[in-house]
């Protein structure tokens, strides 16, 4: 018996080498990863993510402010609304982002072309983000990808902007198959002390590390392998999700990795009763088959026996002595989406501005008067119909791309 476990040892290194050396120059059966980020919030995750690199994913940010979009590296960008906004961004206004998309519909066809799984990045409560992000996914949905939401939503100060979140939650729910929330408020137990502008880069980093895990998952090689067809069964019509990562050098990896993923900085759901769960476990040469079951075991151990649970893993020299996990739950069993603290919030907002006469629609008028243009009809009202990004209407009123 010893015999063959040092045979298939020996052998297994020399298909690791033999693999590390082969080129890949085949592409059929690597399913297209497309990355897209609405709004300035997500433009800001398509920027890390775009400098860091995904494998075999691109990069698409959209906005309707030309300045935020020059300042953002991207494999595609795209100005929507030009005719509405002036370039100048949606001024809050959802209704604004999202009119300002459908327009350019027909140009996002094109880019998301025959993608099998896109992601869709932004921040909740703002103008174009909450507005765009909706659009975006149907779009991508009725063109037969996999959607996966990533949003943040905001501090609970930001009150209106807060309802204007749980609204636009609620419309990509709708057409996502899955969306994995971040609450805004977590950052400040997490980072407290740290100047605003890095405690918002925290937040992009957690959003562009979890998008390019998953992606990866799927178009790296595993020794326990995870593809595009196990991620489809457990994200497709999945609803709410949650996002776990942890990561241990401890000897007691099987046990301390779960306990570093279930104290997720921003984790503000309980995933009990999830209906699905997608685990992907990270380790060095020294990970054994027994630590690598017993994590995933762990992870899901909240899940109830019914669940559809898919775990792989895969090995890299650079993970000796440690091990990462990354964990999905869908199907979270949550009455809304928003954190509890926000939650409370959004409602306490949405009171007081039901006393008030408050009206979105004039932070757009304030971004028009300061542009100096006269839209007339064309920011309130109209029949938003795509002509398919070609004709000189939706050139002219649109959008710009720059590939």
């Amino acid at each position: 018996m010893q015999d063959i476990v040092r045979e298939a040892m020996e052998r297994d290194e020399e298909e690791r080498d033999a693999t590390t050396e082969a080129p890949d120059g085949d592409e059929f059966g690597n399913p297209r990863i497309v990355i897209v980020g609405c709004g300035g919030a997500g433009n800001n995750t398509v920027n890390r993510l775009y400098n860091i690199g995904v494998d075999g994913a691109d990069t698409v940010a959209i906005n309707t402010d030309k300045q935020h979009l020059k300042m953002i590296e991207a494999d595609t960008k795209i100005l929507v609304g030009k005719s509405l906004t002036q370039g100048l961004g949606a001024g809050g206004d959802p209704s604004m982002g999202e009119r300002a998309t459908e327009m350019a519909q027909g140009t996002i066809k094109e880019v998301l072309g025959e993608a099998d799984l896109v992601f869709v990045t932004a921040g909740m409560g703002g103008g174009t983000g909450t507005g765009a992000a909706p659009v975006v996914s149907k779009i991508a949905k009725e063109q037969g990808a996999i959607v996966v939401g990533m949003v943040s939503t905001p501090f609970n100060v930001e009150r209106a902007r807060t309802v204007k979140a749980e609204e636009g939650l609620e419309k990509l729910r709708n057409e996502a198959d899955s969306i994995i929330v971040l609450d805004n408020n977590r950052l400040l137990d997490y980072v407290p002390n740290l100047p605003i502008g890095k405690a918002f880069s925290v937040m992009d980093q957690i959003i562009a590390e979890t998008v390019k895990g998953i992606s990866e998952t799927i178009t790296q090689p595993s020794l326990i392998n995870l593809d595009y067809a196990d991620m489809s069964t457990i994200m497709d019509q999945g609803g709410v999700a949650v996002m776990l990562v942890g990561q241990t050098q401890d000897k007691n990896k099987t046990q301390e990795v779960v306990n570093d993923a279930m104290n997720h900085p921003l984790l503000d759901v309980d995933y009990r009763g999830a209906s699905g769960g997608l685990v992907h476990i990270t380790g060095g040469p020294d990970l054994t088959l027994k630590e690598a079951e017993g994590i995933a075991n762990n992870i899901t151990e909240r899940l109830e026996a019914r669940a559809n649970v898919i775990w792989g893993a895969r090995i890299r020299d650079e993970y000796k002595g440690k091990v990462r996990v990354m964990a999905i739950m869908t199907g979270v069993q949550s009455a809304q989406v928003l954190g509890p603290s926000t939650q409370k919030q959004a409602d306490r907002s949405r009171q007081s501005l039901e006393s008030s006469e408050f009206d979105a629609s004039d932070n757009v008028e304030l971004a028009q008067n300061g542009s100096g243009a006269n839209t007339g009809s064309t920011a309130t009202g109209g029949s938003w119909q795509s002509d398919g990004g070609r004709e000189q209407r939706e050139q002219q009123n649109g959008l710009d791309v720059i590939r």
